[in-house]
């Protein structure tokens, strides 16, 4: 996930909504990579297709199409997650800050904050108890980041952004040796995210997270639960086929960019749920066996008929897995806040003490 870092940062200025661009005190953006993810999507095309298993990893689903593609998905009547978090949010971002809250400022820290729609509901019940407030988002990209600050600043005149344009890995190195905040954190990894890491992954980014947080900072993790196998397969497979073309358009892509003949037509999506390692995973399965060229990597990848690539594993938790998850990070789950069906969460993770950091 790590991409190439550079010493130093480049402090871009925004807008506010007169017009005026605002001080340095309102908006940094800390460009902490050379170029943003789609840099790597050749090198990882190459390897990932001339594996003995074949992968494509999910971050190059994001693209400007499959950006709008997921946002259909989340529209969708069978994918309840955005609709379960929000309504947590919506319910009880109050409570959640309460937790948290301590009479001193707290400063909100948000890994993989995109267009930070949910984020602002969080942001509200935390200007409820403080005049002003720091915000400081980490996302790979430098538009989206510039994009969504414009947008709240207009929105909050007494927020101050402070954000990274960078992998999440480059992000918490550099914040090691830098002074970005202001009393108690409060971090977000909201949408489930977490759910796209193997276990060990999933671990050892907490542990990175944790690094930078101080005994009693909080995290706000969001996490799918363990539920009817055919209501997790309806959510990554839906009845009109909108995540089938978000799936597909990976194949699509690499079309576009590196001038290769996927036909589309002869590939299918499949998602299913692994009960024994606890996730749905997702992917493209060639109906029958078939060469595909493509130019700008002089490859050509030979497929036999039902051989698939695999794109993606969304893992979902119970009670018990996000405790031992949060305890080998060097948190304690302190509170779980449910959705009313119980289909998804949204779990205060608190730093403990760094003596009592479980190695792992």
């Amino acid at each position: 996930m790590s991409q190439t870092a550079r010493r130093g940062a480049d402090h871009i200025p925004s807008r506010s909504d007169d017009g005026h661009a605002p001080s340095d005190q309102s908006l940094r953006i800390h460009r902490l990579v050379q170029t943003e993810i789609n840099a790597g999507f050749a090198d990882d095309v190459r390897r990932g297709l001339s594996a003995e298993t074949k992968r494509l990893f999910p971050k190059y689903f994001y693209d400007a199409l499959g950006s709008l593609l997921f946002d259909a998905i989340c529209l969708l009547p069978e994918y309840y997650l955005t609709r379960a978090e929000n309504e947590i949010l919506e319910r009880d971002a109050d409570e959640i800050v309460a937790s948290v809250h301590d009479g001193g400022p707290v400063t909100l820290l948000e890994m993989g904050s995109g267009s930070a729609i949910k984020t602002r509901l969080v942001i509200e019940a935390l200007l409820k108890r403080q005049t002003r407030l720091l915000y400081v988002p980490v996302d790979i990209s430098a538009t989206a980041l510039e994009t969504s600050a414009r947008v709240l600043l207009q929105s909050y005149p007494s927020l101050t952004v402070e954000a990274y344009a960078s992998d999440y890995d480059t992000a918490l190195r550099y914040m090691h040796d830098s002074a970005w905040r202001e009393g108690r954190v409060l971090a977000l990894f909201l949408g489930s995210n977490i759910g796209n890491f193997e276990e060990a992954e999933a671990r050892a980014f907490l542990r990175s997270l944790r690094g930078v947080l101080r005994a009693g900072d909080a995290l706000l993790l969001g996490a799918d639960l363990k539920k009817d196998p055919a209501v997790l397969e309806a959510a990554y497979d839906d009845a009109l086929g909108v995540t089938a073309a978000f799936n597909l358009n990976l194949l699509a892509r690499i079309n576009r960019e590196l001038d290769a003949d996927f036909d589309l037509r002869t590939f299918r999506h499949i998602a299913s749920y692994d009960a024994q390692g606890g996730r749905v995973e997702a992917f493209i399965e060639s109906d029958r066996p078939q060469r595909v060229n493509i130019g700008k990597l002089g490859l050509e990848v030979t497929f036999a008929a039902g051989e698939r690539i695999h794109t993606e594993n969304s893992h979902k938790y119970d009670l018990a897995q996000l405790s031992q998850l949060a305890t080998g990070a060097g948190f304690t789950r302190a509170r779980t806040w449910f959705d009313h069906a119980e289909q998804f969460s949204s779990n205060l993770f608190v730093a403990v003490e760094q003596a009592d950091l479980i190695k792992p």
